[in-house]
């Protein structure tokens, strides 16, 4: 398996570092250059994911969050089914978060996030998250800055309670050039089978580009915690993402030590008729 430790240093966040991300690059072809090396460390990695989840489940103890974060096409729904294909649903949590409804709007924001979050057992993804209302919702003015700025604290201290009762979380921001998001909106354009995933409001955040990256500098800057630190994924080749990804995850699981739950009866006893 490929170093996930090297991996995840090159890509970290260090907590009250400035993250930077005019430059970070998109491409991190000096990390991983070859194709067919990144196809097999997903393979592997996505293989020890689900084994290293059935013991999680059978544990149930605690639980994995994987928060999935990045401007539109920039492959959120693609690293799920990369990096997750191979897990059973069973123990595998899916959460999109688009616009509130209704009655999230008429609770706390963080409400309709924490009653996502993962049960023990279960590694929950979030394909979105809270910080749309520290992203979206400051870009476009959806809330005061006044609120906005107390957001980042209070998002801290919604973390910090996750992980003391046993939630482990990793934050992935997807970072992509905006020449690759031109390019992936367009082969949304080209494609009628792919004509589901062109929203036209794609295109007025696209305007908004610069907004939206200092938007993400500020998040990531101010809720990259010990407890919690954000890793910045290059984006721009998929499977470098998903590599990148699936070795931080797995490396993650396999540090956590999950273990099946120690026997109380003995097999010899026991005879199938």
């Amino acid at each position: 398996m490929t170093d996930w430790k090297l991996f995840d240093s090159e890509l970290l966040v260090a907590p009250g570092a400035k993250s930077n991300l005019a430059a970070r690059p998109t491409v991190r072809d000096d990390l991983l250059p070859d194709k067919d090396v990144a196809k097999s460390t997903l393979d592997e990695c996505s293989e020890e994911i689900d084994a290293l989840q059935d013991r999680l489940y059978a544990e149930q103890k605690r639980s994995l969050l994987v928060v999935l974060q990045g401007i539109d096409t920039s492959g959120k729904d693609g690293t799920v089914r990369g990096v997750f294909n191979r897990c059973g649903p069973l123990g595998v949590k899916v959460t999109p978060f688009g616009r509130p409804s209704e009655l999230e709007l008429s609770h706390d924001y963080l409400w309709r996030v924490h009653d996502a979050v993962p049960r023990k057992g279960v590694i929950g993804v979030f394909n979105r998250s809270h910080y749309e209302d520290v992203l979206v919702a400051k870009v476009r003015a959806l809330a005061p800055p006044e609120v906005i700025e107390q957001r980042y604290e209070q998002i801290n201290a919604f973390e910090k309670h996750l992980t003391e009762n046993g939630v482990t979380i990793l934050k992935f921001m997807l970072h992509i050039s905006k020449d690759e998001q031109r390019e992936r909106l367009q082969a949304r354009l080209d494609d009628p089978a792919k004509h589901w995933k062109f929203n036209p409001g794609d295109l007025e955040d696209r305007k908004l580009w610069d907004d939206f990256h200092a938007a993400y500098e500020i998040a990531l800057d101010r809720c990259s915690t010990p407890h919690a630190p954000w890793r910045v994924i290059p984006a721009d080749k998929k499977w470098q993402r998903n590599a990148f990804i699936s070795a931080i995850v797995r490396g993650t699981l396999e540090a956590m030590k999950p273990a099946y739950p120690a026997k109380t009866w003995k097999p010899e006893d026991y005879k199938i008729t």
